[in-house]
């Protein structure tokens, strides 16, 4: 179905919208473009969203509004459309489909619709860097990117403008692929490890929600699979295309490596020296292996190796903020998850003050625990997590709390500051969380941008 057949077929139907959020907000404004009857729902009152000129400008197109408790009563529409963290199987969802509802979700349509080469990456961790690194080389060797999914940005408002020989570059979570019938040309794992385990029913549900980006790619189809993890390399055996593997630490039998100090197609040639890469961190260089997998053949070595020199990374991933009276503070909102931040500790070759806690996902703290011992010289908690990583702390191997001073108790700004005064000359301070923000932030951009409005307000000496 082409994407103008399908806006002809909206217009025949009644559409409901489930979450007046980020990936919706594009697809609402699109559909009313075009006369299709929306009505649009959201758990937020009207005094709670936040954002009363948007609703007003819903309400201008004809959106029929269904705002706070009993937003979901009632859903009889055609088609049902979910914001990608409300779970398909709810009962309000369940109950609409047992009337002939079609429940389905923006980036399954766009899957349905996109005119042109699809690229998308998933993972517990480094997807959105792998992902922005495999957009950037592509723009850099000359083609028109489309870069969107969970990164931010929804693409299917714009898939009018896509050209045939375009690539639509895509990060794809777990929620969006739950319910996901269709994969990419050419897909990217870039590792597994517990997470989201608060919404998902188990680590079960959340890897197989993962594999979706690959069972339904064809005999053409390019797999790229990180073989260092357990989980991922087990994929292989189902894959229907071709498997790419990389891999820095195991021997996989063939695909991107790591030898002699420097990224390889194994048998083939070397691609680029890890001297080569601005980022900082091993896992950067898995991150550019994953990358290289996935753009061999589309991109040339000397177009990946000048790139590499100079990118700097993608905001609130070990992003430097400032340095404030020889104190260099890094903001790694993004690190939703102890294997995020055991990979940004593992970053820095000096030992870091590190501030972390949040939102507690259910997951797994323990592991944590000894690289904090071997890479914290101050560990300051804040946030519903903070008790979950003292603990993993305290029982970790070699613990020493006169080496290791822990702090908690505190609010945001209050860890901070904490933080700020511990810092001597010449240390690093990173928020690194290891925990989602939702205790008290939206989302990791807003607890980011919190931290570095709070970073460039503290004193210059």
């Amino acid at each position: 179905m082409t994407f103008t057949q399908w806006l002809e077929e909206m217009g025949r139907h009644t559409v409901a919208i489930v979450g007046i959020g980020v990936s919706n907000v594009p697809l609402i404004r699109l559909l009313t473009d075009h006369g299709v009857r929306v009505t649009a729902c959201d758990k937020q009152t009207r005094e709670k969203f936040g954002n009363d000129a948007l609703l007003r400008e819903l309400e201008e197109r004809g959106v029929r509004l269904r705002l706070g408790e009993g937003y979901l009563d009632g859903l009889d529409q055609d088609y049902i459309f979910r914001s990608p963290g409300i779970r398909p199987d709810i009962p309000a969802f369940e109950a609409a489909k047992a009337r002939g509802s079609v429940i389905t979700s923006e980036m399954e349509v766009f899957f349905e619709v996109c005119p042109c080469k699809k690229i998308a990456v998933t993972g517990s961790d480094g997807k959105t860097t792998t992902t922005t690194i495999i957009a950037r080389l592509l723009e850099a060797q000359g083609y028109t990117v489309h870069l969107g999914g969970n990164i931010g940005h929804p693409l299917l408002a714009e898939t009018g403008e896509m050209g045939p020989e375009d690539i639509a570059v895509l990060e794809l979570s777990s929620f969006q692929l739950m319910t996901m019938r269709r994969s990419p040309e050419i897909a990217v794992i870039t590792n597994l490890a517990p997470n989201h385990l608060d919404i998902h029913k188990g680590m079960e549900e959340y890897v197989a929600a993962k594999e979706n980006i690959y069972l339904w790619q064809d005999e053409g189809g390019r797999l790229v699979l990180n073989h260092d993890n357990d989980y991922t390399r087990s994929f292989a055996a189902k894959a229907k295309g071709t498997v790419t593997w990389f891999a820095r630490q195991t021997e996989a039998p063939s695909g991107v490596a790591l030898e002699n100090g420097a990224i390889v197609v194994k048998g083939d040639r070397t691609v680029l020296p890890v001297s080569d890469i601005l980022l900082p961190g091993v896992h950067n260089w898995e991150n550019y292996m994953a990358a290289i997998a996935a753009v061999d053949g589309l991109v040339s070595d000397e177009t990946i190796r000048t790139f590499a020199r100079t990118f700097g990374g993608v905001e609130h991933r070990i992003e430097l903020v400032a340095e404030k009276a020889g104190v260099r503070y890094y903001n790694d909102s993004i690190a939703s998850s102890p294997s995020r931040t055991i990979a940004g500790l593992r970053s820095f070759r000096q030992k870091v003050i590190l501030i972390a806690g949040g939102y507690d996902k259910h997951l797994d703290y323990a592991p944590l625990g000894p690289e904090i011992v071997s890479h914290v010289k101050a560990l300051v908690l804040t946030g519903a997590t903070a008790g979950k990583i003292r603990a993993a702390t305290e029982a970790a191997p070699g613990y020493d709390p006169a080496l290791l001073p822990i702090y908690d108790g505190l609010d945001f700004a209050g860890a901070l500051e904490q933080a700020r005064r511990i810092a001597r000359p010449g240390d690093v301070v990173i928020l690194s969380p290891a925990s989602a923000s939702f205790d008290q932030f939206k989302n990791f951009m807003v607890r980011g941008d919190t931290f570095k409005q709070l970073v460039r307000a503290l004193p210059e000496h």
